[in-house]
């Protein structure tokens, strides 16, 4: 097994880590503060390509694998860019316009892949529901055939990019009794009748990612609309878990990079007791653990991406791993540089704050870690 990056990888994560740095940063405290989506970022983020990553160049993008992905991910949150604006990106990238690239007809992926991946649109995901979270074969969202249209009914909650997008990948069931076997996935635009969005959640963290609940009140959709087979939604939607556990989980251990040497600088600047804080065990101890957390976090993550690269289907036990470490240690990583920070961690001014926030979402989003863990358990050769 091959831990290194090529020079061609190491290349590109370094321009992509200075164009952040230089081009991103700067915005992304604003953004932040006021929970308000930055099109001046979403428009850089275009402009270096990193929206359209993964898809071939017919379509806009780059054909990158999903190693390059993660890559780009990582460098993004390492620069210090928010979790808002790469959880943004994840969710219009990977979850809505791969999930077109990978099951919607040749006339589809025409008419929208080239558009989202510049970001002249904005793309989402609508499944999990009110009452259909982790358990997401339990949605209660229709979709009924009247002539040539489909007419969807219901509603989703949490729904990252919803009061932006121009358009939303939804899943709706076409026949309960099937349950899973019966979810099956759309192309609904911003424009087409029954479609809107609630206003957007004031949220504890990535406050820059617009959230909100979209509503499907006889939303007509049109035959040529229907993504994929019908009752292969479920299919669809589990797919998505193969980025949710690789690019998704990226930028949050770039963050780890970040909150080290951020932390690390603080801990030589900073003194107490006539000398710098970094000379205290304490410190050093907290230190080398953050260390040991990002490493083992990364080669979680890019195990999963590795996997998917050499064509493997989805490994749901390493899959899993990777989410839970990540959510659970990452968590406690951001904690601990907030300590180290002390009084100064805790205002706004530090982005450790932030990154305290923003960690919390790694627990819950894409699957919980507690749902995680059951997996593991399920799937443990005992």
């Amino acid at each position: 097994m091959n831990f290194g990056l090529t020079e061609e990888q190491q290349m590109f994560r370094e321009t992509v880590y200075k164009y952040a740095k230089n081009e991103i940063v700067d915005l992304c405290e604003e953004a932040d503060l006021n929970a308000e989506f930055s099109t001046e970022i979403w428009q850089k983020l275009g402009a270096m390509g990193l929206l359209g990553l993964p898809f071939p160049e017919e379509y806009g993008g780059s054909g990158a694998d999903v190693v390059t992905c993660c890559i780009a991910g990582e460098a993004l949150g390492h620069a210090g860019v928010d979790s808002g604006h790469t959880l943004a990106m994840g969710a219009h990238t990977y979850l809505c316009t791969d999930t077109l690239y990978q099951h919607a007809t040749e006339e589809q992926k025409m008419r929208y892949i080239p558009k989202l991946a510049t970001g002249e649109w904005i793309g989402c995901m609508g499944l999990t529901e009110p009452g259909a979270g982790s358990d997401a074969a339990s949605m209660q969202a229709t979709a009924v055939k009247k002539g040539d249209r489909w007419i969807l009914n219901g509603s989703k909650t949490f729904i990252t990019n919803a009061p932006i997008a121009d358009l939303c990948v939804v899943y709706a069931t076409v026949d309960k009794s099937k349950k899973h076997g019966g979810i099956s996935a759309f192309i609904v635009e911003k424009g087409f009748k029954g479609f809107s969005t609630g206003k957007p959640f004031h949220k504890m963290g990535v406050r820059a990612s617009t959230t909100s609940e979209v509503f499907l009140e006889d939303c007509e959709v049109p035959e040529e609309n229907v993504l994929g087979e019908l009752g292969a939604g479920f299919a669809y939607a589990h797919q998505t878990l193969e980025w949710d556990r690789s690019a998704l989980l990226a930028p949050y251990v770039g963050g780890m990079m970040f909150m080290i040497e951020e932390s690390a600088r603080y801990a030589s600047e900073r003194e107490q007791f006539g000398k710098p804080i970094k000379k205290f065990q304490a410190i050093q101890h907290k230190l080398a653990d953050m260390k040991v957390t990002m490493e083992a976090a990364r080669l979680a993550v890019y195990r999963v991406a590795s996997l998917k690269d050499a064509g493997y289907p989805l490994n749901h036990l390493q899959a899993s791993i990777a989410k839970a470490f990540v959510g659970d240690w990452g968590m406690k990583m951001a904690s601990e540089a907030v300590q180290i920070f002390g009084g100064y961690g805790y205002i706004h001014e530090y982005p450790v704050e932030r990154m305290l926030r923003d960690a919390k979402l790694a627990q819950i989003g894409g699957g919980t870690s507690e749902v995680q863990r059951l997996i593991i358990s399920r799937l443990m050769a005992v």
